[in-house]
Formats: structure tokens, sequence, C-alpha cells
């Protein structure tokens, strides 16, 4: 067999497609649960904790190039800083993603459970006079038939 047909059966298989189609998916759900995290959900917890901007915070390492005013400064002048602030970020999006995937997952699970196992019917039809009963009787009430189990 060759490598080129082993490929091409190794791409036409269903998993392969789904995993491609849920990782372009998954990589703009990122984008999009990024920008909610950073342009939605934390301006208002900073200006609720004092007017704080998470991504600008830092720690300075090395304090023998002056102190930075900013991150972008501290960048630009090669001071070594730990930027913890956007591990802040960073943290709340890893949460609010898996939160995400979390109720999607639950709920396939749920839809995939229905059709896997259906609900046995509560009733059934009398075969004497037609009736809706219930599965468990063993006497039709309305003619009063005998059932067989």
């Amino acid at each position: 067999m060759s490598v080129a047909k082993e490929f091409r059966d190794f791409i036409a298989r269903g998993n392969v497609i789904d995993l491609a189609v849920g990782v372009i998916i998954g990589a703009a759900f990122g984008k999009i649960v990024t920008d909610l995290v950073e342009g939605v959900i934390m301006p208002p917890m900073g200006l609720a904790l004092g007017r704080i901007d998470f991504s600008s915070l830092f720690y300075v390492l090395d304090t023998s190039k002056g102190l930075p005013a900013s991150l972008a400064d501290a960048k630009a002048k090669g001071i070594p800083v730990i930027a913890y602030g956007q591990l802040i970020n960073d943290i709340i999006t890893f949460v609010i993603v898996a939160f995400a995937v979390f109720v999607l997952v639950k709920q396939a699970n749920r839809i995939k459970d229905a059709f896997e196992h259906p609900v046995p019917p509560t009733t059934k039809e009398c075969p004497y006079c037609a009736s809706t009963i219930s599965v468990k009787a063993k006497k039709c009430p309305q003619c009063t038939s005998a059932l067989s189990a």
C-alpha cells in the first residue's frame, strides 16, 4: 500500500475531519472568549477593585535600570519583570472556556443519551377494543378483556 493511499484513507476517516473542524471552531471560540475577558469582564472588575488594569500588572525583578512606568516601558528598556496581570487574564479566560466546553459536552451527552436510551412507552393499545391502556394492565378497563403478558 502506498504512502499516498494510506494518507488519503487516514484523512478520509470522519474522526480526522471532525477533529480539524473542532480545532478551527475552538480557535475562533477562544478568540471570542479572550475578547470577552479583556474587553468586557476585566474592565468592570478592575474598576470595582480600584481602577486596576490587570493586564498591566507586573513585578520588577531588577531595579538597577530604574523603575519602569509601565509594562510596555519595562519591555522597551529590557528590564526583567514578572507580568502576573496577564496571567490573571489568561486564568479567567481558561476558566470561561473550560466552563463553556463543560456545558457543551454535557448537553451533547444528554442528546446522545436520549437517542441511545429512548424512554420506554407507558401505554399500549388493547388488541380487542383498540383503546389506549397502561402497559402494566392485565385486563382492559374498557372492554374487560383479559390481556396476554
